[in-house]
């Protein structure tokens, strides 16, 4: 059996100019990097009057070391609606070089539902997370210069929350101490780095709308107080043109194919456990604008990226979806009710039963609280026995939602034809799309509707920290902002070891902090941190290049 990067390495690619003449894409808009990716100018938004077509989002249960292929099903759905004879185009973040080293590996699908080329879209792609490492980094250097040239605006450097960062997983980095060596190398502080997917500018460029949206946003980031508890932003350092024009080649959205020819954008990638977890806007209403179905994703399990798409990106953008798919596989479930990673091959009807409740609560999340029409792609594994399948199938039918066998791993667009002809059908369907919440609520009713609605607990504590943060933030306008919890991705609670629907629980907030470019306030929970380590094993030990420039072991 090949392996993913043997399968995309053995496929032939058509040339970028090719994929964009079948996503409609003149030529004028059209920047080449190379041979098979190209950037489209923002140009192309301004002067397409074409109506929007269909969104369907992908999202899935809570993730789990059995892994749910969510990529790979977006991917396959939109070949499959491809094969179908619809024009469909789909949208996706681009991986962090963090986790290709680290223990996830890359981001571009699998098997043969995968967007080519996957070494370059795993590795630096088009440079776009480097000019917005490059872009924080820059107003870091900015801000500490200020103070060393005498600090006319006050900045308290005690109270500066604007950390440096870098696109790896490195937690030697988490807590520094810099400025030293004398009068003349700056002013000692302590400091500390993020991952660059964590960075508010990597927010700030997938929420963006234009080059003008682009520098207002910039402008209003906050990097720390002065002595008198005022804010002070990148606006007030100046730094938000310089840090613009590092950034209007990364605002253009990426294109390239999947295996079978379907126009991709990739576009910005912010995490789902610490950022808002969804590609560019930019990026998804161009999908929207040259295809009738526009299918992209949101990170982790629904209770994250999806409720941050819905509540944060739909708010922004004026987006509705018209139907969501909701991925899941077997080995998953019986995870979720207690079977370890090396026992999930085996039929085991009573722990699926258990572990089921999971993905039925991200169902009725996205029926009952979002109003959207839903179905459940199965993800399917050869261990995966009857039995099992219709337990599924029975347990989701009992909420008037169907399931659909996807086997794009194996068989590409032709494994996804059934789920693609539901998502068809669904997106006819009348909705009644609504927020979790009314954004005019305080932070914390905002905080308890998530926790009670989204995570089905009994509501959130905060801290007295929290408490005080919520009242400044509020004093200075920004309680009107929706929410992006950091929270666990595995669980629905903020501990991780509570898998498959607990209850009873509360999340506590630790921490809130508001995101003013991006919009929206974040609320840290449980021991979310903004910068990963590697692992014991990390993945980059497999990953080689020979003499003739072939990247093996990405996966």
């Amino acid at each position: 059996m090949m392996t993913d990067i043997e399968i995309a390495q053995s496929t032939p690619m058509k040339p970028i100019g090719d994929i964009a003449k079948t996503a409609g894409v003149a030529e004028e808009y059209l920047e080449y990097y190379g041979r098979y990716k190209a950037k489209i100018d923002y140009r192309l938004l301004s002067d397409t009057q074409a109506p929007n077509g269909k969104l369907i989002l992908v999202t899935a249960i809570n993730p789990t070391p059995a892994g749910e292929g969510k990529t790979t099903t977006t991917v396959g759905l939109a070949d499959a609606l491809r094969r179908m004879g619809k024009n469909a185009l789909v949208a996706l973040r681009e991986p962090s070089l963090g986790p290709v080293f680290g223990v996830k590996g890359g981001a571009a699908g699998g098997g043969y539902a995968q967007v080519v080329p996957m070494e370059d879209i795993n590795l630096h792609f088009t440079g776009d997370f480097h000019a917005i490492g490059a872009a924080n980094n820059l107003l870091a250097a900015m801000l500490d210069n200020h103070i060393q040239q005498g600090n006319a605006l006050g900045i308290d450097v005690k109270r500066i929350t604007w950390k440096r960062c870098v696109d790896m997983n490195d937690r030697q980095l988490r807590n520094v101490v810099d400025g030293l060596g004398g009068r003349m190398q700056g002013v000692p502080r302590e400091d500390g780095f993020d991952i660059t997917v964590a960075s508010e500018v990597m927010a700030v460029l997938c929420l963006a709308t234009s080059i003008t949206d682009l520098k207002e946003r910039l402008s209003r980031i906050i990097v720390g107080y002065t002595y008198d508890e005022k804010p002070v932003t990148a606006g007030d350092l100046k730094a938000a043109g310089a840090m613009a024009a590092l950034l209007k080649d990364a605002l253009k959205p990426n294109l390239v194919q999947t295996l079978e020819g379907t126009p991709a954008f990739i576009h910005g990638g912010p995490f789902a456990n610490i950022a808002h977890g969804c590609n560019s806007i930019m990026a998804t209403r161009m999908a929207l604008k040259l295809g009738d179905y526009a299918v992209t994703e949101a990170g982790f399990g629904a209770d994250l990226g999806a409720e941050k798409f819905l509540d944060i990106k739909c708010r922004m953008a004026g987006l509705t979806p018209d139907a969501v798919v909701m991925v899941a596989t077997v080995r998953a479930l019986k995870h979720h009710g207690g079977v370890a990673k090396a026992d999930l091959n085996t039929e085991n009807l009573e722990a699926l039963e258990k572990g089921l409740p999971n993905l039925l609560r991200h169902v009725e999340n996205i029926t009952k609280v979002y109003g959207l029409p839903c179905v459940v792609a199965i993800n399917r594994f050869p261990t995966d026995t009857e039995a099992e399948l219709k337990l599924v199938e029975d347990k989701c039918r009992a909420l008037g939602v169907n399931v659909a066998l996807s086997e794009v791993w194996g068989k590409g667009g032709e494994g996804g034809l059934a789920l693609a002809e539901e998502v068809v059908r669904l997106c006819e369907q009348p909705n009644d799309f609504h927020f979790a919440y009314d954004a005019e609520a305080s932070i914390e009713e905002k905080l308890n509707a998530i926790v009670t609605k989204v995570y089905h607990g009994d509501g959130v504590v905060l801290t007295p920290n929290t408490r005080k943060q919520m009242a400044q933030l509020t004093d200075l306008g920004y309680g009107a902002l929706p929410i992006c919890m950091a929270k666990t991705q595995y669980s629905f609670s903020d501990d991780q070891k509570l898998l498959g629907a607990p209850d009873g629980f509360t999340v506590t907030v630790r921490n809130i902090k508001v995101s003013a470019g991006a919009g929206f306030l974040v609320a840290l929970t449980g021991d979310i941190m903004t910068m990963p380590g590697l692992p014991k094993v990390p993945a980059a030990e497999k990953i080689d290049v020979d003499e003739n420039g072939k990247i093996t072991g990405l996966f």
